[in-house]
């Protein structure tokens, strides 16, 4: 038993600049939950060329974790599902959790888990990413059999640090804003890297239209794992809308 995490450990890998994965992932898990992280690193000059490297090195990476007693791993990079595809994304996920005897756990596929449990087929899509990437995404949600109604872009390519990372979260409002009243059966906010839980809590007191986020849901499959009672629809509802994290984000956003 690890003394911080005595329901389970879990291994979360994240791409090298993020800043919004370790914080929402600790804002997203339940008391008796801990992670470890481990960075996915590439000097690449371009998102598409970071992303192939991320994709060819996941499996090492999780060798950084050692001996550690992981029950699950967290893959927090949902660009390299989208320029991957479906089944070169299964046959890596296959050799890994071969390899390391425990679940891993892509951002994509944890999406797509949950809009199947939620029986959600037209979808609205957040998008915080360039036009490129945008497509390959809604490529890769048809392939799961998804319809994409609607797209709403976050984009910002004017930053000096980077268009997804340096995103504020009324920025991401917005862009939700701009969906929401879409006929959708649910809203998927993309990217790992585009602060959404703020948005998601907004939405979430004035509709019940489910909207998830990649780290939302990949938080969400990640407990799964260890309690798998919120595989349930009312249990999946409930914790998109904030139960058990609401708490948690309030006090860490507040001055």
């Amino acid at each position: 038993m690890v003394e911080y995490a005595r329901k389970g450990l879990i291994g979360l890998l994240t791409p090298q600049a993020n800043t919004t994965v370790e914080p929402e992932f600790s804002i997203l898990m339940r008391p008796g939950y801990a992670f470890l992280n481990a960075r996915l690193v590439s000097n690449k000059p371009t998102i598409e060329s970071r992303l192939g490297d991320y994709f060819d090195e996941m499996g090492d990476t999780t060798k950084q974790f050692a001996n550690a007693p992981i029950g699950a791993y967290a893959f927090a990079c949902t660009g390299v599902s989208y320029l991957q595809g479906i089944d070169r994304e299964r046959t890596a996920v296959e050799a890994i959790q071969a390899a390391r005897g425990r679940p891993f756990l892509t951002a994509g596929r944890s999406v797509a888990d949950a809009l199947q449990t939620l029986g959600a087929l037209r979808i609205g899509l957040v998008s915080p990413y360039p036009p490129a990437l945008t497509e390959a995404s809604i490529g890769y949600w048809q392939g799961h059999g998804f319809e994409v109604a609607a797209v709403s872009t976050a984009f910002n390519d004017a930053s000096a640090f980077h268009p997804i990372y340096s995103l504020a979260a009324s920025t991401a409002e917005a862009a939700l804003a701009d969906v929401s009243d879409k006929a959708v059966d649910a809203i998927v906010m993309l990217g790992t890297g585009m602060p959404t839980l703020g948005p998601i809590l907004a939405h979430a007191a004035i509709s019940e239209l489910p909207v998830l986020s990649c780290m939302s849901a990949l938080a969400w499959r990640t407990l799964t794992v260890f309690d798998p009672s919120l595989r349930e629809i009312a249990a999946l509802r409930r914790y998109l809308a904030g139960e058990g994290w609401r708490e948690r984000y309030t006090a860490t956003i507040t001055p």
